[in-house]
């Protein structure tokens, strides 16, 4: 069955400050990873950049991996190519994550069942960019 997204889950997402660990997030500003991190922060986001060179982004903690992100993780957000999102969610599920959000073409069913399963709330192939206007939270 293929996963839809919850209009309601969405919308609490994006209107409650909450933290947003960003993976695939790095200091390159031609990323979209990059321009999104930022609007989440204009939402009343707390952020923090997960890439493999643990940079600090827009003044966020950078970590190498999930694993290494200290505090509470409410929202993965996956920027990373769909092959690669299975192994991002099951890390976020070993976290203790409350939710993942796959990016617009960010596309895995299995993950997102596994992620359901274990009680994260799940949004897939799309983006708070999008979501946040349309439905009238900017």
């Amino acid at each position: 069955m293929a996963h839809t997204n919850d209009q309601d889950l969405i919308r609490r997402l994006l209107s409650t400050r909450g933290r947003w660990a960003v993976v695939g997030l790095s200091q390159n500003p031609d990323r979209t990873a990059y321009s999104i991190a930022g609007y989440l922060q204009k939402l009343g986001m707390d952020i923090v950049a997960v890439h493999p060179k643990a940079e600090s982004v827009h003044g966020a903690p950078g970590f190498a991996t999930l694993a290494e992100v200290t505090g509470p993780i409410d929202v993965v957000d996956v920027f990373v190519r769909s092959e690669l999102a299975g192994d991002v969610v099951d890390q976020a599920i070993a976290v203790g994550a409350k939710a993942v959000w796959l990016q617009l073409g960010v596309i895995d069913e299995d993950a997102a069942a596994r992620a359901r399963k274990a009680g994260l709330d799940v949004v897939m192939d799309t983006c708070p960019a999008i979501e946040a206007p349309r439905l009238g939270i900017v």
